[in-house]
């Protein structure tokens, strides 16, 4: 496998943490602000579920934020989620300002329930806030055996193809199909060079990000991630990661009854309106035009094709999308999940400040 592929932290500056550790204590933290127990379970589940898949912009290190949201008042600790099924296989989601995760995990079981009686259920849903990992909601509906996909969108962070200033998200691009015997297809992808919360864990840690990730709030392009911060990340691919943050705009904001085009405010930086963010989810049942063992059959045959396709210089494997992610998280239930002290060191903060106790780790 290239080194272009591999994801990893510096050994000497991270403990780990066991997985029930994890998950029980981002739960502690979730109740402490008034949120029931089923609810704070999903919130630490779907956290560590990012930790484990090594996608750590969107697990534990973003528990401050969302604590002092609900305290605040920006985010409902008590939702009451209203459906509206205006069709058979559509239905309308309305969060009630829950954590996104609450709403995520419970738009795409609405979808799946629809696409079992339907074959296709979509749920568009408003009223949310950063549902994390987009993944999450791409394997809830794997497990269950369904093609799915998952959008959103996000806070102003990225210009239009040719222009300068945020308007459009850094909203994931989120599809998922199960296979059979071989590793599912699992996309979940930013349709910028890189997502802000990158950004964020550089500056956290005090380190560069590199030349073409953004521009400063001048327009010039900078390794600074606090000046990119104040100014704005880029698409990748130009004009194409441009049109595709503006297809999550159009089904997750304008479609759902969300905000849109720059009203979603900055979690992070707006303290005086709830965020109103939108999702979109759809569920599709394998089986609706080749049977359902042929469809697993037929997506086996699909992976092995593309992994004995002939490799390119310096790899020596082809990985299907969310393929090492998977491994990581095998490897990671096993080992236990390293965070960076400077993790920790916020997550102990965090402990304190509201009475729970500290999350255990080990320094190897």
């Amino acid at each position: 496998m290239s080194d272009k592929n591999v994801k990893s932290t510096s050994p000497s500056s991270v403990a780990y943490v066991q997985l029930d550790d994890a998950i029980n204590f981002a739960a502690a933290i979730m109740a402490g602000q008034g949120v029931s127990a089923d609810h704070a379970a999903i919130i630490a589940e779907c956290l560590v579920e990012a930790d484990l898949r090594g996608v750590q912009t969107h697990g534990l290190s973003r528990l401050p934020v969302y604590v002092e949201r609900v305290q605040r008042g920006l985010v409902n600790g008590t939702p009451e989620m209203k459906l509206d099924k205006p069709v058979a296989a559509c239905a309308s989601l309305d969060g009630d300002n829950a954590f996104g995760f609450l709403v995520g995990r419970r738009a795409m079981q609405e979808a799946i329930a629809m696409a079992e009686t339907c074959g296709v259920g979509v749920v568009a849903a408003r009223n949310s806030n950063h549902f994390g990992m987009a993944a999450t909601y791409l394997l809830q509906a794997v497990k269950a055996g369904y093609f799915a996909f998952v959008f959103t969108n996000a806070s102003k962070a990225m210009p239009p193809w040719g222009g300068r200033e945020g308007l459009l998200g850094t909203s994931p691009f989120g599809a998922a199909a199960p296979s059979g015997k071989l590793p599912p297809f699992i996309l979940d992808m930013s349709p910028a060079v890189a997502a802000r919360g990158k950004i964020r864990l550089a500056e956290k840690r005090g380190e560069p990000i590199p030349e073409g990730y953004a521009l400063d709030e001048n327009g010039q392009s900078t390794t600074d991630p606090s000046a990119a911060l104040r100014g704005v990340v880029l698409p990748m691919g130009g004009y194409k990661g441009s049109g595709i943050s503006m297809l999550m705009e159009i089904l997750a904001g304008v479609f759902s009854g969300a905000n849109f085009g720059g009203d979603v405010p900055d979690q992070y930086t707006v303290w005086d309106r709830p965020q109103n963010v939108g999702h979109f989810f759809m569920a599709l049942k394998p089986g609706i035009f080749v049977t359902e063992q042929g469809f697993r059959d037929r997506m086996d045959e699909l992976v092995m094709r593309i992994k004995a396709n002939p490799l390119a210089d310096g790899f020596t494997e082809i990985l299907m999308p969310g393929e090492i992610e998977a491994r990581l998280e095998a490897e990671r239930r096993q080992s236990g999940i390293p965070y960076a002290a400077s993790d920790l060191g916020l997550l102990a903060k965090l402990a304190a400040d509201h009475g729970v106790s500290a999350l255990p780790h080990e320094a190897r």
